[in-house]
């Protein structure tokens, strides 16, 4: 392919992406292929000569297409979103033409620098606290990550060498383990690090400390504190460990749990730390902490100055595509303490002034990444703070999307989100009072939701939102969801046989299910569900671009349509 072939063959692609985007409201959200479907589809090997853009195109529409999940419909509410806009596929555009590795300074300066500043202006637009710059006189700063897991994986190696030096370091000096040779007491100790998480902290910290080869505890988390972790958990938690004679490490806690949108108390949180100041406290905010940008969300940063990182996905709901996650660090200290380890996650002590000694002593320095201006300690070479060496010039997409949209812009997106769901969950709580319960939301843009059953209603009870409201009287499945104490309904106290209550939560899930699997087999709209304790849920989330109350609309209508013809069918069978 020549430059005209080239340029041709760009415009063509550019219209058939603008006609996808016109034209996704009308598409079913979810594919309906078959596993294994695109094989017959295609040759069994690449052709032996090259083919003509066309013929390759035509291919997207005929093969691709139909084994597409369409996450950038209106119609998807379901995950988090993932949003897709035209600033940030130039930015993939221009990036890919670049295409610099860029893991130090020298190989593209433009693409460090740029990926400083842009993270510096997002540190600042969402109210972090300022340790949290580049230019903080704590050494902190940022770094764009690929994934969730990536990120997560990342601090808990930082967290976990740090800790192992600072209880070696403390052991040495009060003359403990003299006859250890130094591997001998490192390995003793990793044996015993555990890293934490509450029960709503999404999947990837346990996956992390997989991978870290630590130890992993989750802290039950109750209704009664909107799902949230709080302090008293957490000492608890840790008292509990301790008392094993083992090592907590690290935590993860969250701004925007995935179930619930739930926001662990900082503030209470951070007084713990205090006690326990060897924990590195990680903030998981991928899709809530955009709400950051938003003026009335500022109390949510308080504590924020007492952690040890902070990410937050520029993917989910501030309009850049995937792969855009940032990571920000307070303070240069904790990473000094990874010198020797095999993957060296030196996450911020490149801002230091004496670099070069660090440098040298790190075994995955070769001499053929050895420059005169990373030795000088005047430039961030990014591969120090990541897992993998090479990486991709992503910040242009972040520096597009800002600069198009402006931080009104983006404050206009997601406030209007959280309006939006605001009123999805008025019309649930409203007029669809007999048929669902708000088990949690709205928050940040979520609901959560179950189907009540009609005896429910008919013996006179009315279920009001999960923690009740002053007057009314919860059923008991709503005091066993609220209380953290589900499970004893469903499983009977001390061994006993299930209560009428429980055999109520299980229809009542049995229902819930049905409606949402009837829902996303239709696919007119895609949902997703969870589980709360013993309670099955659905939950309904959108924060795409085009989405408007028209969607949301129809989705409820879906959602009371449904619900009635499984009633219906049930009462056919005599099951309802």
């Amino acid at each position: 392919m020549d430059a005209e072939e080239f340029r041709r063959a760009a415009h063509s692609a550019v219209d058939e992406i603008i006609d996808y985007f016109s034209t996704i409201d009308s598409k079913r959200v979810v594919s309906d292929v078959s596993p294994g479907y695109l094989r017959p589809l295609l040759p069994s090997g690449p052709p032996e000569e090259g083919e003509k853009w066309e013929d390759i195109q035509k291919d997207i529409a005929a093969k691709i297409m139909p084994g597409l999940t369409h996450w950038q419909s209106p119609n998807f509410m379901a995950f988090f979103p993932a949003n897709a806009t035209y600033p940030s596929l130039l930015g993939e555009l221009y990036s890919a033409a670049f295409t610099a590795p860029a893991f130090n300074w020298l190989c593209s300066p433009a693409c460090t620098e740029l990926e400083t500043i842009v993270l510096d202006w997002l540190c600042s637009a969402l109210h972090l606290p300022s340790s949290y710059l580049s230019t903080s006189s704590t050494g902190g700063g940022g770094v764009i990550q690929g994934s969730a897991s990536e990120a997560i994986v990342t601090v808990m190696i930082a967290a976990r060498e740090k800790c192992v030096r600072q209880h070696v370091e403390a052991h040495d000096k009060n003359g403990l383990w003299r006859s250890k040779t130094e591997d001998e007491k490192e390995w003793q100790l990793r044996s015993k690090l555990v890293a934490l998480g509450s029960e709503m902290s999404h999947s990837s910290t346990q996956k992390a400390s997989m991978i870290a080869g630590v130890k992993y505890r989750s802290i039950p988390v109750s209704a009664a504190d909107e799902h949230a972790l709080t302090g008293r958990g957490l000492k608890k938690a840790l008292e509990d460990i301790t008392r094993e004679g083992l090592v907590p490490f690290y935590l993860t806690v969250t701004l925007g749990t995935t179930s619930t949108c739930a926001v662990d108390r900082f503030e209470e949180i951070a007084d713990i730390k205090k006690e326990y100041p060897s924990l590195w406290i990680h903030v998981d905010a991928a899709y809530a902490g955009a709400a950051l940008l938003l003026e009335e969300y500022q109390e949510l940063t308080k504590g924020l100055e007492m952690f040890d990182s902070f990410d937050v996905n520029m993917h989910k709901w501030l309009l850049t595509n995937f792969d855009a996650r940032y990571v920000l660090f307070p303070t240069a200290n904790p990473p000094l303490d990874l010198i020797g380890i095999p993957f060296c996650y030196r996450l911020v002590c490149l801002f230091l002034p004496r670099r070069e000694p660090l440098i040298s002593a790190l075994s995955i320095t070769p001499s053929y990444l050895q420059n005169n201006y990373s030795a000088s300690g005047l430039v961030t070479d990014y591969r120090d703070w990541q897992i993998p060496l090479g990486r991709r010039f992503r910040a242009l997409k972040i520096w597009f999307v800002l600069r198009s949209h402006g931080i009104n812009g983006l404050k206009r997106h997601v406030r209007r989100h959280i309006e939006l769901g605001e009123k999805f969950a008025g019309w649930v709580g409203d007029e669809g009072n007999d048929l669902f319960e708000v088990v949690s939301g709205p928050k940040f843009a979520l609901t959560v939701l179950r189907v009540k059953l009609p005896e429910e209603n008919s013996h006179g009870h009315a279920n009001g939102p999960i923690n009740g409201d002053e007057g009314r009287t919860e059923t008991k499945i709503n005091e066993g969801v609220a209380n953290g104490h589900a499970e004893h309904l469903v499983n009977g106290v001390n061994g006993q046989h299930k209560t009428r209550e429980a055999k109520m939560l299980d229809k009542a899930n049995t229902v819930t299910r049905e409606v949402y699997e009837r829902i996303n087999a239709g696919g007119e709209i895609f949902l997703t569900a969870t589980m709360i304790k013993d309670v099955y849920a659905i939950r309904v989330v959108s924060a795409n671009e085009q989405t408007d109350e028209a969607h949301l609309r129809k989705a409820f209508n879906i959602l009371m349509k449904t619900t009635n013809e499984v009633f219906s069918k049930g009462k056919q069978n005599g099951k309802v």
